[in-house]
């Protein structure tokens, strides 16, 4: 059968495909020590539990209105009041099938075939995939380990071209980490006025700030950047609820209207039950998201100490997310653990999994050859076991 052009080139997600190859391993009784996805470890805090299961016995179980209930889109509007100052309308809120779902939709709306997106690189490996289903061009631009991965006004100011329809931000970043300074965001706000350029800013991971970095969203530095911003978020980092898959989308009412048409003829609404616990989830008690974020804290000292202590690794401190991005490229064309001897970042993940049972995401799909990824996003006992296994495999000890 003759498949579509729009998908006959579609690659699995290189983070998915990591899993599924630690997994593989796993099945067949070995230990794997396994840093490939990002999401939390962490149960689902008890009490947004508790809301679904009310909200299944109440009987909200049926089809809700397809870009969200009115109620967790006045939360999501209240949300960012109380927290960003940003004043927005349930009108201008899109409650979707998790974060991913939003970026879609709002691709969609906005680019076609001859239009450009602007990504800083290194990139979530969706973005370039989710840009080109569209039709239009993802536009790769380089950041570096120096910048701390952080793109700048005059990278995108010379990216821009008549075709540029987006410019795609995630901060905190996936896969390096990166918080972006205010005065950086503030810098890249004052382009996108200037040049009417929207940007999709990508805000998933912004309860996870770690100490001397801060967040600050995107639409805040003022009404005109506002106007041009489409911020995209949910619950699932924050709280621990990837598997309930919700995400929202904030913006102007044009553009919200055009995803909920969109919603409407794709997937209809999101989850009622997933909607009414994430409701409970912003409304109710926000002692989970320090308990949660003091732990990945106390794993990101851990893991970054160890990074250090190796030879010839180097990365960017990260400032906020759950990600080591760390460069192993001095250790291509050398002997490792049993002997082999590799020559880019995804040979060198392959090789680590098979030898020393330790998955990592090859920085190859992030459009950064050389670097790998570890998600900390687990216990220490395992962080420990895994990279005492890196180290020894990067040693060549047998």
């Amino acid at each position: 059968m003759r498949l579509s052009s729009a998908v006959s080139s579609l690659k699995p997600s290189a983070t998915i495909a990591a899993a599924a190859k630690a997994k593989a391993l796993k099945q067949q009784g070995v230990t794997v020590y396994d840093f490939t996805l990002g999401e939390p470890d962490f149960t689902t805090p008890k009490h947004i539990c508790d809301a679904a299961v009310a909200a299944m016995e109440a009987g909200h179980t049926h089809y809700t209105p397809a870009n969200g209930i009115l109620e967790l889109k006045q939360a999501i509007c209240e949300t960012y009041k109380r927290e960003y100052g940003l004043t927005y309308t349930p009108q201008q809120v899109v409650v979707s099938n998790g974060a991913k779902h939003s970026i879609h939709n709002v691709l969609t709306a906005l680019c076609g075939p001859g239009d450009e997106v602007i990504i800083p690189t290194p990139y979530w490996v969706s973005y370039s995939a989710l840009v080109e289903l569209t039709g239009a061009t993802p536009v790769l631009v380089p950041t570096t380990q120096e910048s701390g991965f952080c793109l700048t006004a005059e990278q995108f100011e010379a990216a821009i071209t008549d075709k540029t329809c987006l410019l795609m931000l995630n901060n905190p970043c996936n896969p390096t980490g990166a918080a972006y300074p205010i005065d950086m965001l503030e810098a890249l706000a004052k382009v996108a006025v200037e040049r009417n350029i929207p940007v999709l800013s990508d805000e998933i991971y912004e309860k996870l700030i770690y100490d001397g970095s801060e967040f600050r969203s995107f639409a805040s530095f003022g009404p005109e950047v506002q106007a041009l911003t489409i911020i995209v978020s949910g619950v699932s980092k924050a709280y621990a609820m990837t598997g309930w898959r919700i995400g929202w989308t904030l913006g102007p009412v044009d553009v919200t209207t055009a995803m909920s048409d969109l919603q409407s003829q794709q997937t209809s609404n999101p989850c009622s039950i997933s909607q009414y616990a994430s409701l409970a989830a912003l409304n109710g008690p926000q002692e989970c998201l320090g308990e949660m974020l003091e732990k990945f804290a106390e794993r990101r000292r851990y893991v970054l100490d160890r990074l250090n202590n190796i030879p010839g690794l180097s990365f960017a401190t990260p400032g906020g997310a759950f990600y080591a991005f760390f460069d192993v490229s001095s250790y291509f064309g050398k002997p490792l653990q049993g002997g082999i001897v590799v020559d880019n970042a995804s040979d060198f993940c392959t090789a680590l999994l098979e030898v020393a049972h330790v998955a990592l995401v090859t920085g190859d799909a992030f459009g950064a050859p050389g670097y790998v990824r570890l998600s900390f996003a687990t216990s220490l006992d395992v962080l420990e076991a895994g990279l005492n296994r890196l180290e020894a495999f990067l040693a060549g000890d047998q």
